[in-house]
């Protein structure tokens, strides 16, 4: 196999890093919180939840959980009545930012090219 790709394949290592984060980053949701949060900074959730807009409570709920469990979020929890609960990013969380920041930048650059392949794509399917 190419020594390239040995890091890639299954059977531990880096490939483990690799696959377990993207999978976790790539869903639909995730960077788009961190993107968020590294922008306007610590929030609650009906904020975050308004910001997204089309983000359901739960998916919201879940995808936060599962950031934090990552440790790249914080939820801060305060003993108020009613409940109030603040979300914002880790030191690892930012740490990500000005990676997320330039995949960002080259979506909006090519966007315009990807879409037109996909319609050329479609046509000639």
């Amino acid at each position: 196999m190419i020594e390239s790709l040995k890091k890639y394949r299954d059977g531990g290592g880096s490939a483990c890093a690799v696959r377990n984060v993207l999978d976790r980053l790539g869903d639909k949701w995730s960077m788009l919180i961190i993107i968020i949060l590294g922008k306007e900074g610590t929030m609650r959730f009906n904020q975050l939840h308004h910001g997204i807009g089309d983000i359901s409570q739960k998916m919201l709920t879940v995808t936060l959980k599962i950031l934090e469990a990552d440790g790249l979020v914080i939820r801060k929890v305060y003993a108020e009545i009613p409940p109030k609960v603040e979300y914002s990013l880790t030191e690892r969380g930012y740490s990500l930012l000005p990676h997320l920041e330039g995949l960002t930048e080259w979506a909006e650059t090519h966007m315009k090219g990807i879409y037109a392949s996909r319609e050329k794509y479609a046509g000639g399917a």
